[in-house]
């Protein structure tokens, strides 16, 4: 799948305002992935297709989990991650792409996870750091992401920890061992 094959299918799927997300996360990954020396194309592409199926209804999402053997546990984690998992499902299925780091990249793009490759960790962070997004802590993330990828991500695993804990939300298991999997290697550094 060629990146206008791509645009073409998300823009189908997305509403105006995910779209123009999308295009900004898509060209902040390619910053990453070029500083971080990551495959541009594969990046892009990642990027592109990250939110595909961000609008589908949850039932169906929910329903997919159920009958294709996803991690069942997502059900308990909120319906706000189920579009990354379910959206690799669909990518690979509706859209053809066969490349797993690119389905990975997708999949992990809102927990992250422990041992991300470097492809995951650039769309996962460029889509936490994209210029439309504004909170707390955000300014700290994209210094870190200036020089140092690995930090970059520890400091948004932190960071969405933090808001869901305050919020009095689950985290997804694989959130926290991506934290735990930072945190031990930064703890040693210091």
């Amino acid at each position: 799948m060629n990146e206008e094959q791509a645009f073409a299918a998300v823009k189908k799927s997305l509403k105006k305002r995910r779209y123009e997300h999308t295009i900004r996360v898509t060209e902040e990954t390619e910053r990453l992935a070029q500083r971080f020396n990551v495959n541009v194309e594969k990046a892009r592409l990642a990027a592109i297709l990250h939110d595909y199926a961000k609008y589908r209804p949850v039932e169906e999402m929910r329903k997919t989990i159920k009958e294709e053997n996803l991690p069942g546990n997502l059900l308990n984690f909120g319906d706000e991650i189920l579009h990354a998992f379910v959206g690799a499902f669909y990518v690979a299925k509706e859209l053809n792409v066969d490349d797993l780091g690119v389905l990975d990249a997708i999949r992990y793009h809102t927990t992250g996870r422990a041992n991300m490759s470097n492809l995951e960790k650039v769309v996962f962070l460029a889509d936490y750091i994209e210029p439309g997004r504004s909170f707390a802590g955000i300014d700290e993330v994209r210094l870190a992401a200036e020089t140092n990828l690995d930090k970059a991500c520890f400091l948004a695993l932190r960071n969405t920890i933090n808001f869901l804990v305050l919020k009095q939300q689950p985290v997804y298991p694989e959130t926290f061992e991506a934290y735990n999997d930072y945190a031990i290697v930064f703890k040693g550094r210091s």
